[in-house]
């Protein structure tokens, strides 16, 4: 991994260390223009393709600033981990396939990054929609990612699913959010993403020594459900909330 000390300029005119996208996707063609689009304002956009029988690498390459590559899938972190081999400069700004970095969102990173920046990483909420609604409660109110970080100081979990990024120092929170899109098409295409991820989840628990009995199998979804649409007031999300939580439960 290399990377350089240039600089760009800012649309309002300041100066700021250049910033490298970086997007890893499978099949995601019904996202990836959009999520590519709100990161133009990036000076490189690095995407890793786990080989899309879509249109996914057409369109990574339909955009100028993109740098394409392919390579089989192991894990998210894995994945994302790879990716950061070949970003060029001092600062990454990184969203999975199915998110957009916001307006708002872009010219609070610039004005952070002309200001002089004094972490080497940062948080930022996300706000979660499911078949085209926001989801505001449902556990889902406090959603919080790092996703901007200096080049070098952070990496990823070595997990299949769910990897964190491990980040040196303090992460403070931006005000503005990444809009999450977790599904815009279908209901069946997140019930199949959740058995998915749950086989992969319980593969990861059973490497990491963990496991369960009857109990757990019987007990967590009615807690998780309970925590969910209750506690955590998924109630009043509506029926959406409802079939979200229910959802989360199985």
């Amino acid at each position: 991994m290399t990377t350089d000390e240039q600089t760009t300029t800012t649309p309002d005119g300041r100066t700021r260390p250049m910033v490298s996208g970086v997007v890893t996707c499978y099949n995601e063609e019904h996202n990836l223009e959009a999520c590519l689009a709100s990161l133009e304002w990036c000076d490189e956009i690095i995407v890793v393709d786990s080989f899309s029988t879509d249109r996914s690498p057409e369109i990574a390459k339909g955009f100028p600033k993109v740098r394409f590559f392919q390579r089989e899938y192991f894990g998210a972190g894995a994945q994302k981990n790879w990716a950061l081999q070949y970003v060029q400069h001092g600062w990454v700004f990184l969203l999975d396939a199915d998110e957009r970095c916001t307006p708002e969102l872009r010219r609070e990173v610039e004005a952070l990054l002309a200001d002089g920046p004094t972490e080497n990483a940062y948080m930022i909420n996300r706000r979660v929609f499911f078949l085209g609604r926001q989801i505001r409660y449902s556990g889902w109110q406090h959603d919080q990612v790092s996703r901007l970080f200096r080049t070098g100081t952070a990496y990823y979990e070595n997990r299949r699913v769910h990897s964190l990024l491990r980040t040196s120092g303090p992460t403070p929170l931006l005000a503005s959010a990444i809009d999450h899109h977790m599904v815009d098409r279908a209901f069946d295409e997140y019930a199949f993403r959740i058995a998915k991820y749950g086989l992969w989840g319980a593969a990861q628990c059973w490497r990491d020594g963990q496991r369960c009995g009857r109990f757990d199998v019987v007990a967590r979804p009615f807690w998780r459900f309970i925590r969910t649409y209750i506690l955590q007031l998924g109630i009043l999300d509506g029926q959406l909330g409802l079939v979200f939580c229910l959802l989360q439960a199985y």
